[in-house]
């Protein structure tokens, strides 16, 4: 492969083949061969063969994946609440001109979400599968709160202790998807995630909508308390659902990492597919990584090569907020205060959300005719700069022609959220999932994912001051603001975002490790089968080679003697 000034790419020899010799003699021979004939078939297999090979994967990947459904949904009414009659006279204080509204800080507060750290040890320790179901257990028992809220505060501690395990959703998802499929639907799985978001936000909007003709403390409760009706059918579900084999295979359990990668697997005469090699794959992987990294502690992110993956992921999911996402988590709220009645305003944002949805087909379209994430990446939040400044703008119609103004800017807060859905708000998923190391990937995504939320909580600091009548009243004009900001983001994602499309996870881990630029990640040839590991790494591994070595033996001995 060629750089980009058009001259050949070096290849990354990184280790003299001698070095191998943990991995030349018995036992450990078997793993370096397995594992490069693995990385090879995964490296050839099509979007087909791998949706033929892992239809198990893929449904149960969906089926833990839809805790985000339900977490869209619950996020939703709290944002889009902000707009509706009934729950302001109930939550809010009046103004001086007669109407009511949620006051801008506790706005502010009902946005924050923690508990994310507790999934980067919890999940680690017990394992994605039964983490998950304990948080179901969990929102079950916290939702009670929000349905009995006799004031703000109260919500402000419901949403406190549902961020415990909304925390939890938001990472582990992500990567499950990532660690039960192969390379050729990694990229699909992770983005579905954010088709998730969308779906539980349609359907809280669409629950509202129908909500808006009641003028009793039931037009929330009832949307309140159809919360319930998630936890229960996804616990059956997923208490039933194969461990990651990767996080097995970091346990040093490798004979249950081959029971549960069979589990996600579907064999065919046509699928040249073997378990043992995939499973040597993920130990060589795994050994890789230990020799890379010291620990698995969250203090490891912050060192050596894993600093400046721990950075980008970082990055990567803030600029979600940074690119004016949460200028439009207030877009019913914005659109009302830009002059729409409030049922315009829920429509256009059950349109908003609709085009979430599709925007994420759309990604995957375009990363199926072969453009890359990192280019999805940067142009998409070129493209969102533009327009949060053409909404800026629209702030200067005079009001003669306000109504006008207003649909122009509902429908360019349309284009936006497509564009946003087709490049940046999907795309995000399926880097921040790639670009961690196996070892640290909860606790890189989790950091990430609090760099996310800590951003957010500034935003929803700043957003309803800058909305909200009784306050700053920018409308429009903090279009002004975000744009500037989206194009900071711009830049940098040019200069360190690199590109992961069809890299194995190791073929990352050495390319991380000797440093090279994020623009030349593409183009950069690497043999990660020429790093050394150490002998008692790939342990677990050699007895089930051995077993399986003197299996094989009685079998053919059976055959003789029959």
């Amino acid at each position: 492969m060629a750089d980009e000034k058009g001259r050949p790419a070096p290849e990354l020899n990184t280790a003299a083949p001698e070095d191998n010799a943990a991995l030349s003699d018995g036992s450990g021979g078997f793993v370096l061969r397995d594992a490069k004939a693995a990385a090879e078939k995964e490296r050839k297999m099509t979007l087909w063969q791998g949706v033929k090979l892992y239809p198990k994967a893929i449904a149960w990947s969906v089926l833990i994946s839809t805790c985000i459904v339900m977490e869209g949904y619950d996020i939703s009414l709290v944002n889009n609440f902000y707009a509706f009659d009934q729950f302001n006279r109930k939550y809010g204080q009046q103004l001086p001109d007669g109407s009511y509204q949620v006051p801008a800080s506790w706005q502010a507060g009902l946005s924050n979400i923690i508990g994310l750290f507790i999934n980067g040890i919890v999940s680690e320790r017990f394992g994605y599968r039964w983490t998950v179901l304990a948080s179901l257990v969990c929102i079950a028992g916290f939702t009670a709160i929000f349905f009995t809220a006799q004031n703000v505060q109260t919500l402000l501690v419901a949403e406190i202790l549902c961020g415990i395990p909304w925390g939890i959703f938001q990472t582990l998802t992500i990567t499950y998807a990532c660690e039960v499929c192969p390379v050729a639907l990694r990229g699909y799985l992770t983005t579905y995630i954010n088709f998730c978001w969308g779906l539980g936000q349609e359907i809280g909007i669409g629950v509202i909508m129908s909500m808006l003709d009641r003028k009793d403390e039931w037009a929330y409760r009832i949307p309140y308390a159809l919360q319930w009706m998630w936890p229960l059918p996804l616990f059956i579900g997923i208490y039933f659902a194969p461990e990651s084999p990767w996080w097995l295979v970091r346990k040093g359990r490798v004979e249950e990492a081959k029971q549960s990668l069979l589990r996600l697997t579907s064999l065919d005469r046509e699928t040249d597919f073997d378990a043992d090699e995939t499973i040597a794959m993920m130990v060589h992987t795994t050994a890789l990584e230990e020799k890379m990294t010291s620990g698995a502690s969250y203090w490891d992110c912050f060192k050596g090569t894993d600093l400046r993956r721990t950075e980008i992921v970082c990055m990567v999911w803030a600029m979600q907020n940074l690119s004016g996402n949460s200028f439009s988590n207030y877009s019913t709220y914005f659109l009302e205060q830009a002059g729409l009645a409030p049922r315009k305003a829920y429509s256009f944002a059950l349109g908003q959300y609709a085009i979430n949805m599709a925007g994420v087909f759309g990604a995957w379209f375009l990363m199926s005719i072969g453009i890359g994430r990192r280019t999805l990446y940067l142009y998409g939040l070129a493209l969102l700069c533009t327009m949060l400044f053409i909404l800026g703008f629209l702030g200067l119609v005079p009001d003669t022609h306000r109504d006008q103004a207003s649909l122009a800017t509902g429908s360019i807060m349309l284009v936006w959220a497509l564009c946003y859905q087709l490049t940046v708000g999907t795309v995000c998923y399926s880097l921040v999932s790639e670009l961690s190391s196996r070892r640290l990937q909860i606790k890189t995504v989790v950091l990430g994912r609090n760099l996310y939320n800590i951003v957010g909580i500034v935003n929803s600091v700043l957003t309803p001051h800058m909305l909200n009548p009784g306050a700053w009243n920018w409308s429009n004009y903090a279009g002004f603001f975000w744009g500037g900001i989206c194009f900071l983001c711009v830049i940098y994602t040019y200069f360190r975002v690199p590109e992961p499309r069809g890299r194995s996870f190791a073929e990352l881990d050495v390319l991380f490790e000797h440093k090279v630029s994020a623009r030349k990640f593409e183009s950069t040839e690497v043999d990660v089968f020429v790093e050394s590991v150490e002998e008692n790494v790939i342990d677990g591994y050699k007895e089930t080679l051995v077993r399986k070595k003197h299996n094989a033996g009685a079998d053919a001995e059976k055959e003789r003697a029959a």
